[in-house]
């Protein structure tokens, strides 16, 4: 768990869905003994993770405590709020939100949007004399990063402007000076990589969701508040950039050596930089990138119910002086430089992939199933994973359950005790050949190799019932000392999956009982012996008694006769 990165995983609160793995397009995730962590030199904090993960294991780094900090000293903090706001604050105006954060302490409140629509300016004025056959904007940090790791070759291609929001802080910076602290409140992760990596522009980057939190410790709710002024005046055709070609339709002008694209989503950035064959034409391509699909009224704190995007999009629409960015006039430097930061190779070879696939029980292409249960695209995508020691063996789900089927069935085959499965309908599902030959039935099952779908009362007669009950039922009954044929067994039937199936241990105790009887007798027979001789004894003692009393009697009475004479 390393809570520096901009997202990380709560280890303990980790359920092993490797959920997180299907949806991470980087496949930026290790796991460890079934839990997943992210591997931070390969994420580029598109939050996706964050988004899909059902146990909330996946967490953004709160900027919480030092933003507090900042707030309790003597600086002079601004605020800059994206324009996906409307997403998460749904009925809120941006001066609600400039009033709840003056009231909170910040010195200033503006829109991220005037950046924007900085760098569209800009990118109108680049796009007129680049030679570049191919322009990507450089709004969405996860993008940029995406592009820098894993196609670095496009590097180059990247618009070399600042994204929106540091041309934003550089502006308010220009008119509040450098000691100025700006403090970005969005929905996106990746913004945190842009605040570590340009500490002197942009101080802090957090989330709605933080910012939600912060406003409850003050118990403000911001649509009970009175409008505020802003820094500047509101932003305007700026706040489409929340949206997926938002940015594409700020660019309106008369070039018509430009063709305008988006792509949302980094699986079909991926695709369309790996169809690009290096020709546009006459025209110039300028390819408008967002990681979130959709834009960024999607990003990873949104909740999926929000529609702010067309709230954003309508508010826009009324103002009456709308115009293009080409048209308006920028003072700023917003020039900004990226180099590519691309990944070691991972390259493996056929003979290491096939020995990984044997872990997993594929010894040929046709157990290659691709079924992605793992969070990879394919087998051999898994196996390099696991050589890259990113992945765990269970983690692919046939050979899990064929390896728990071998272990379960050598179980059953082997325990001294006949074993029984039935299913709803009563009718046997599996059971060892203990059972077969306690049923009579050892034949039929050497001939079949089970005794599958026979009905649990022809092979166990008058304990049907005690299956019905269970499986509607629930628990466990136990009976013992039950005559079955000409044996006697106990029999213990248990839930496996309530209303579904019962499964039952049966114990053949003929035997045990045949020696009971049989030490019972013995002991029955040495009692007897030790009762007639003790009656034998107490009949001599008896005897021995009566003549020695006569004995005694006639010495005694001879006695007396000489005493008398």
């Amino acid at each position: 768990m390393l809570k520096t990165a901009p997202v990380y995983t709560i280890e303990n609160e980790c359920q092993d869905c490797y959920k997180c793995v299907r949806h991470c397009h980087c496949k930026a995730i290790r796991i460890d003994n079934g839990k997943a962590s992210v591997i931070t030199e390969n994420c580029v904090a598109c939050g996706e993770c964050v988004k899909v993960c059902p146990s909330h294991a996946k967490k953004i780094r709160s900027e919480l405590p030092r933003l507090r900090q900042m707030l309790g000293s003597d600086a002079r903090i601004y605020a800059s709020i994206a324009p996906s706001f409307t997403a998460y604050f749904p009925g809120t105006t941006i001066g609600q939100l400039a009033a709840a954060l003056k009231k909170i302490g910040f010195a200033g409140v503006a829109e991220t949007a005037i950046g924007a629509q900085n760098v569209s300016n800009r990118t109108a004025e680049f796009l007129k004399h680049t030679g570049l056959p191919l322009v990507i904007s450089s709004a969405c940090p996860a993008c940029v990063d995406y592009i820098r790791k894993y196609h670095p070759q496009f590097t180059a291609n990247i618009v070399p402007l600042y994204s929106p929001v540091l041309a934003h802080c550089r502006m308010i910076k220009d008119q509040f000076g450098d000691d100025a602290k700006v403090v970005f409140f969005g929905p996106c992760a990746a913004k945190k990589n842009e605040a570590d990596r340009n500490p002197e522009l942009l101080s802090l980057a957090m989330t709605f969701a933080a910012l939600e939190e912060l406003l409850d410790e003050y118990g403000i709710v911001p649509m009970a508040e009175k409008e505020a002024g802003l820094l500047t005046e509101p932003a305007e055709e700026g706040r489409f950039y929340a949206v997926e070609g938002g940015m594409n339709d700020t660019l309106r002008d008369e070039n018509r050596q430009v063709r305008y694209l988006s792509v949302s989503g980094l699986e079909n950035l991926d695709r369309m930089l790996k169809l690009y064959h290096g020709t546009a034409g006459e025209r110039t391509i300028f390819l408008e990138a967002l990681a979130c699909p959709g834009g960024c009224i999607n990003g990873p704190v949104i909740p999926h119910e929000y529609a702010g995007g067309l709230d954003a999009i309508a508010e826009t629409d009324r103002i009456s002086t709308l115009e293009a960015s080409s048209q308006r006039r920028m003072a700023e430097d917003i020039a900004g430089v990226f180099r590519a930061e691309p990944l070691p190779e991972n390259k493996t070879r056929e003979r290491e992939l096939t020995v990984a696939l044997a872990r997993v029980g594929k010894f040929s292409r046709d157990d290659e199933l691709n079924c992605g249960a793992c969070g990879y695209n394919t087998c051999r995508e898994f196996a390099a994973a696991l050589l890259q020691n990113k992945a765990e063996e269970a983690m692919c789900h046939t050979y899990l359950r064929k390896n728990f089927e071998r272990t379960s069935n050598a179980l059953i085959r082997f325990i001294p005790a006949a074993v029984v499965m039935v299913d709803e309908q009563l009718n046997i599902c599996e059971c060892n050949r203990n059972f077969a030959m306690i049923s009579g039935m050892s034949e039929v099952y050497d001939a079949l190799g089970n005794l599958n779908s026979i009905a649990i009362e022809n092979a166990l007669p008058g304990f049907a019932e005690l299956f019905s009950s269970v499986i509607s039922n629930g628990g466990e009954i136990e009976k013992f000392n039950q005559k079955f044929q000409d044996k006697i067994v106990n029999v213990s039937v248990f839930s496996i999956a309530h209303g579904k199936s019962a499964g039952a241990v049966i114990q053949d105790i003929t035997k045990n009982e045949l020696q009971r009887e049989h030490i019972a007798e013995k002991a029955r027979e040495v009692i007897r012996k030790n009762v007639l001789t003790v009656q034998q004894v107490a009949r001599l003692f008896g005897e021995h008694v009566a003549d020695t009393e006569i004995l005694l009697n006639e010495i005694a009475g001879s006695y007396e006769r000489r005493g008398g004479q």
